[in-house]
């Protein structure tokens, strides 16, 4: 299918969708196949490997855990945090892995599960991703009974070796049958001056063609509702981030101290409100919570903080009611997925393939066209926006200390929230005409994140990663 809104704005945990929500993911779809092909009950041990950056910051990013999870039968957009602890415990505690068992205990299989089951081989990279990982079971003489290698290829999209044509293929017959198909920022243009539409009334054109208004509406205003849930339950949090790096929590207090500063929505603290939003949601990303990933749950604050911003700063906008506010968030949402099908279809979004440019910067550049298109922009402006934003993240690498989505990660959404805001004004203050296209910029950080070295692509071999002491 044509990569649409619900694909870019998904439901998952934390903290990364291309170590945690894609592994998952992978290993829910490997856990359903033993069901169809009618092998689990002859099931009596299994062996998963894991690859390159998977392998290299994997521990620090829930991929083991998330693997053990997805086999188990869970799936990111459903599982709830509280869930994943009690399996995991439970998993401790007994020694004992209950295959594709989450849906139907009496289904289920269960299994003795060693550490050593999960191989890690972070210095072999497959050629088709470096975010690769091979699932296999075996009868009890040792005879394979099913096995798969997939690729999480970032933003929680997953593909099977093997299919990588095949899907590319379905991607590209499924585009032709959209009534206003676009590949690139020029064809998009090209379409809002054919039908005198916006370029978020070009998304909601697309996907009517597989969903109804009603839903498109009501699926968005979930996917706000839950970035909302996400800065709520990180503000009712206290101490430090799990993981060894004893990153203390900053949202709840600065929280407070607003709601004592700014009593009435004050404009002069609208840049201390986003980075709150910014903040709370990827801490609480990096406690694992529930989050939506926009597009790659290491993006995830951006979004959220420059709707947010949006939402209560807005110059000009008559928000009077509810259903003007979700006429908002539902046009910025749209506006916003646009942009990110670009990158997603001529680039990435996967920091272990491109670095953190694909991530933040990919967010960043969805979040100013958001805006610059509630803001009353042109076509051509919100493609300035998202271009000016891009540009301007241009080469960022991606390199968590520890292999946590921490530190830089944390404090690069809010830097990148306000940047994708400056962007918007920057365009917003123009004509819509630029020297630099938005195509050109895309390209440009595809091939940057192709130079770059590895060390500076979610390996923890460079950077940050080594040159900061993690204790």
């Amino acid at each position: 299918m044509a990569v649409g809104v619900f694909d870019l704005f998904s439901v998952g945990i934390g903290p990364s969708s291309s170590h945690t929500v894609g592994p998952m993911r992978a290993a829910a779809v490997f856990s359903d196949e033993l069901k169809d092909l009618h092998v689990l009950e002859r099931v009596a041990a299994l062996q998963v490997h894991l690859y390159g950056s998977l392998a290299a910051t994997g521990r620090g990013h829930g991929t083991l855990t998330a693997v053990l999870l997805g086999l188990e039968g869970y799936q990111p957009e459903h599982v709830l945090p509280d869930e994943v602890e009690d399996r995991l415990a439970s998993i401790a505690e007994t020694g004992t892995l209950h295959l594709a068992g989450a849906a139907d205990p009496a289904v289920g299989v269960r299994l003795p599960y060693r550490e050593a089951d999960i191989v890690l081989h972070p210095l072999t990279v497959l050629p088709r991703h470096t975010n690769g990982l091979k699932l296999s079971v075996t009868d009890t003489t040792g005879n394979v009974l099913h096995a798969a290698t997939f690729f999480s290829v970032g933003g929680g999209f997953i593909v099977r070796e093997g299919e990588e044509d095949a899907a590319q293929k379905e991607l590209d017959e499924s585009k032709k049958e959209l009534p206003l198909p676009f590949r690139t920022a020029a064809e998009l243009l090209g379409h809002c001056r054919a039908t005198s539409l916006g370029i978020s009334d070009v998304m909601r054109v697309n996907e009517q063609d597989s969903h109804t208004e009603e839903d498109i509406r009501k699926g968005l205003l979930h996917i706000w509702s839950v970035m909302e849930g996400c800065v709520n339950a990180s503000l009712r949090r206290e101490g430090v981030l799990p993981g060894g790096l004893k990153v203390r929590r900053r949202a709840p207090a600065w929280h407070q101290r607003l709601l004592k500063e700014d009593k009435g929505q004050d404009p002069k603290y609208w840049q201390e409100w986003v980075n709150l939003i910014a903040l709370a949601v990827n801490e609480e990303n990096a406690s694992g919570g529930r989050v939506v990933t926009a597009p790659t749950n290491g993006a995830a604050g951006i979004i959220p903080a420059v709707l947010y911003y949006a939402l209560h700063y807005a110059p000009g906008m008559d928000l009077a009611t509810p259903a003007d506010r979700d006429d908002m968030v539902v046009k910025f949402l749209l506006a916003a997925g646009a942009v990110g099908v670009l990158y997603k279809e001529q680039a990435s979004i996967s920091g272990a393939e491109v670095g953190c440019q694909g991530e933040v910067g990919s967010a960043s550049s969805m979040a100013a066209a958001g805006l610059a298109e509630v803001l009353g922009g042109t076509p051509g402006q919100v493609e300035n926006a998202a271009e000016i934003a891009m540009e301007h993240n241009l080469g960022l690498t991606c390199d968590p200390i520890g292999g946590l989505v921490q530190v830089p990660c944390i404090e690069r959404n809010a830097i990148a929230a306000a940047k994708a805001i400056n962007a918007a004004k920057m365009a917003l203050w123009g004509d819509g005409t630029h020297r630099v296209s938005l195509d050109e910029v895309i390209v440009t950080m595809r091939e940057t994140g192709k130079d770059m070295s590895s060390k500076y692509k979610e390996t923890a071999m460079g950077g940050l990663a080594v040159n900061v002491v993690e204790c």
